[in-house]
Parts: structure tokens; sequence; C-alpha cells
């Protein structure tokens, strides 16, 4: 309804005989037209977008890197890194449900509810991230025991304080707009970022790296005599120059997670919905879990990302491995790793045309099943250099279509829910945290199993070469187990019920909840001036 004078008069003349009212008092009928669409502007969505890259240029690095950092730098056996890998992860996932319950039970602020938690957690991050890449000078006796301790604490730290950035993040989806098209618009955007931020990550974490390669031991198999001169001629000066190098590209990764904060907090606002604002309180954390965990889109929908997440978790925990001593290139696999974000940067925007083209459902199974061919190839074919970059470029369409999908996805289910529970405000940061914690939590189980794998397998460290059942083991974890587990998760998604049509029946029906929550607004907000003018 109109503001100002004109709108006061008309709501008391409504009510009072018009025959008493002067010409200027007697009712003015004013035309309500159709509410104008909430638009975003361009600036709006880059803010918002720049805020994914810090997750993904921290989860870059350590995904691709920290086991083989863990094993060959800072010299922990294959056991105790995998107990460290597997327990960071799971911890991480632990956290999302219990931020998302802190979340929940926050208070709307002058910055909203979800922004002051990415912006105090952000200076503690970037300091526990610093020293998960630096390697202590503890006594010769207590290396092993203290460097367990030291990488398996600040790993779980940090991994809390990104949570604090993220599961905010990812609500803000939500709160951004109103309007499904333009959330879907936010998430290209943010898709294209947080691709280009893995990019950005693989290239500091991969070329500084890559230039201070750590010293290996040529012969695993001599007399001890043997290997004390090896160890003695290794330049101990390598091994710093290459410790240095990850503080270095830890550096610099830090200051880019500080950067895109305060970009994300200066250049959004979060806003709320009509029908939230009018509930008074929050629903209570376990009867909203109660409520999100029943509902039946959300649990397709987490079951089927669960699977192929952990597909390509298992192909990025062990790629450097694998391409160092399967392949064989141990100086180039940074650079593939380039080449596979670099292609999945430049898809996205296709993706986003496909989906909005096609549908997300048939998004999904073209996206995620064209790795499989990529996959079998890499298993079948002998080291060939020019080979494996092709199928690295290749293999880099499926992943964008692996980052875009589920954030584009998610929203809708939200959506959904609000339909069929229309009084349940304050549950999306459970939406989110908890499809968070099935996604990290698949990671944690997928950096165990591989480590421990190749511990079975017997794993050299810091060999210059591994033995045969070390590399069949990287191959079998970077090919087949991928393969199957796509295959499983895209059965999953049959059963995944929101299709096109019901997306739009969807969109219709929340429009109409929000009209009929704005009007009774408007007429809540009339009584106010009756009683103020009576």
């Amino acid at each position: 309804m109109a503001k100002g004078e004109g709108a006061e008069s008309g709501s008391a003349a409504g009510l009072l005989p018009t025959g008493i009212l002067q010409a200027s008092e007697r009712p003015v009928q004013v035309k309500k037209g159709p509410k104008k669409k909430q638009q975003l502007s361009i600036c709006n969505k880059l803010c918002y977008a720049v805020g994914g890259a810090p997750y993904q240029l921290t989860g870059c690095a350590l995904g691709f890197f920290l086991q083989i950092y863990l094993l060959d730098v800072a010299k922990v056996e294959p056991l105790p890194a995998s107990i460290i890998l597997f327990v960071g992860r799971a911890w991480d996932a632990f956290t999302d449900p219990l931020v998302g319950f802190c979340i929940s039970k926050s208070s709307w602020t002058r910055l909203g509810r979800l922004m002051p938690w990415i912006i105090f957690s952000t200076p503690l991050a970037i300091i526990a991230y610093f020293l998960i890449w630096f390697v202590p000078d503890f006594p010769l006796g207590m290396q092993r025991s203290h460097g367990f301790l030291w990488y398996l604490l600040f790993y779980c730290l940090f991994e809390t304080l990104v949570t604090c950035f993220h599961v905010p993040y990812s609500a803000l989806t939500m709160f951004i707009s109103t309007e499904q098209s333009e959330r879907d618009s936010a998430t290209a955007y943010r898709m294209t970022v947080e691709v280009l931020g893995t990019v950005i990550g693989t290239a500091i974490q991969g070329q500084i790296v890559g230039q201070a390669n750590a010293p290996c031991l040529q012969d695993q198999n001599g007399s001890a005599g043997a290997l004390e001169v090896v160890n003695r001629t290794q330049s101990t000066t390598s091994l710093k120059e290459t410790q240095n190098a990850y503080l270095l590209a830890a550096g610099i990764i830090a200051s880019i997670y500080v950067i895109c904060a305060i970009i994300l907090a200066l250049g959004v606002r979060e806003q709320r919905e009509p029908y939230e604002a009018q509930q008074a309180e929050s629903m209570p954390f376990f009867q909203g879990l109660r409520l999100v965990m029943s509902h039946g889109p959300y649990v397709k929908l987490i079951a089927g990302f669960l699977f192929t997440s952990l597909a390509f978790m298992l192909v990025e925990g062990n790629f450097a491995l694998f391409c160092t001593y399967t392949l064989g290139f141990r100086n180039e696999f940074q650079n593939l790793l380039l080449a596979i974000m670099l292609s999945a940067t430049f898809t996205i925007p296709i993706w986003q045309w496909f989906l909005t083209r096609f549908g997300k459902k048939t998004a999904v199974y073209v996206g995620i099943s064209s790795a499989v061919p990529f996959l079998i190839l890499v298993a079948l074919m002998k080291s060939n250099l020019i080979v494996t970059y092709v199928v690295a470029i290749a293999a880099g369409v499926s992943v964008a279509a692996a980052f875009l999908l589920p954030w584009s996805m998610l929203p809708d289910v939200i959506d959904d829910f609000h339909l069929k529970h229309p009084h349940s405000p304050g549950t999306e940061p459970i939406f989110f945290s908890f499809y968070v914690f099935f996604t990290k939590f698949a990671s944690g189980v997928s950096l165990g199993v591989s480590t421990l794998s190749l511990d079975f397998a017997e794993y050299q460290t810091q060999g210059c070469s591994q033995p045969e059942q070390v590399k069949f083991t990287l191959k079998m974890l970077v090919t087949m187990a991928p393969i199957i587990l796509i295959l499983l998760g895209l059965l999953l998604f049959k059963l995944y019920p929101i299709d096109e049509e019901k997306r739009r029946q969807n969109k219709k029906a929340l429009q109409a909840l929000r009209d009929e929550a704005s009007s009774s607004g408007c007429s809540d907000t009339d009584s106010t001036e009756l009683a103020s003018i009576l």
C-alpha cells in the first residue's frame, strides 16, 4: 500500500461516514501494481561470489597437498598421517551441525544474523591455517609424538574456524534475494569464483611448492650403511627450502582469504523473508532438525551427492601421489591440476546455461557421468603426458558440474520445505550445515581410507619411487573406486522428486505466500495509522 498522508487518510476514511469528510479527506483509491521483481546488481553478485573463494583456496591446498606434505615434508608415518586426515575431517564434519545450531540461535543484528560469524572467525582461521604448514623443531626423541599432536591440533582448529565462515556463507544464499532466479544467478557467479579460487589455490600452492621438490631417497632397498650415507648426502637445504615454500604459499593464500572476507562483508546485506520477519522466535533447533531430516527431497539429494562427492574427493586426495608415483610425472602434477581447474572455470557458465535450458536433474546425469569415460581411460592407458593433459582438461568439465549443481539444487529443496512448513523460520543453516557435514564426512572417509590403504601397501616415505602394489593401489583409488561411487550416486538421483515443473509450482506458491505476508504487514500498518488518527 502507498505510504504518506494519502495512505493515512484512505485507511481512516474507510471507517468514517463519507458525508462528514471534506473533499480533500475523501477516500482515495490507490491501485496496486504488480510487485516489482527484486534484482541483484552485478556488483552485489560479485561481492557475494568472492566470499566463496577462501573456502576453496584453503580446501584445494589442503585436499591436494596435505597428504603428500605430511608424508614427504613433515615426515609423518602413513598410519599417523591417516589418523590426522580422518580425525581432522571427521571433526570438521561434526562442527558443521554444531555451528548450524549456534547460528540458528543467533539474533539478528545490525550486520545481520550470519555476517558476524564470517567477520569474527576470519583472523583466527588464517593463523591456524598458517601453522598447519609450519614444521616445528621439536627435540629429536619427541618429533613423532609432538609432530602428530601439532598437526592434529591445528588441522582441527582450522577446520572449526573455517566452518564458522563457510556454514553462514552457504546459508547466505537464501538471504541475498527472495527471487529464485536471482539466487540461481548469484549461485552461478559464486561457483565460477569458487572454481577460480581452486585455480588460484592450485597455482599458488602447486607452482611455489613445485619449484622446491622435497628430496627423496633413491635406494630404498640398500643396506643400513648405504641409507645412512644417502641421508647424510641429502641436501638439508633442499628440505628446508620445501618447508619455506609451503609457508610462503600459506601466507599468500591467507592474505587472499582476508581480502575476500572484507569484500563480502562490505558488499552484501542480508534480507529477511516477509513471513519470517513476522515470527517472534526461530524454531527450536532439534525440532527444526527433525523436520529437516524427515524432508524427503533433502534426504535424497544429500544421499546422491554423498556418493558423488566421495568419488571426486578420492580423486582429489590421491591425485598428487598418483601423478608422482604411478604415472611418473613428479614435476608435472601441479600443472595437471591447473589444467583441470582452468577447464572447470571456463565450463561453469556452460553448465549454468545447460541447467537453465534442460533442467537441473538432466544436468546432474550428463555432467557427473561425463567423468566416467575419462576415469576408465586413465585406468587403461600407459603413462603418456599428452594424453594425460587431454584427460585432465576433459575431467575439468565434470568437476565444474560437481561444483555447481549441489549448491544450485539445495535452495530448491529449502523452498519446497518452506511451502510445507511455512511457520518454521531459522532452518536454513540446518539445511546447509548438514549438507556440508555429509560432504566433509565423505572427505574424511576418503582421506583416511586412502592413506590407510597406502600404509597396507607399504608406502615408502620420501621415496623417489614406490613398490608396484602402491602404484596399483593409487590407480584403484583414482579410477575404479570413483567410477563405482558415481554410478551409485546417479542411481539415487532417480529418486529425487523436484523437477522443473515442480520448481515452477513452488515458485508461484512461494510468491503468493510472500504477497500474503506483505499484505498482512500493510494491514497492521493501516490499523496503527487509524489508531493514531482517531
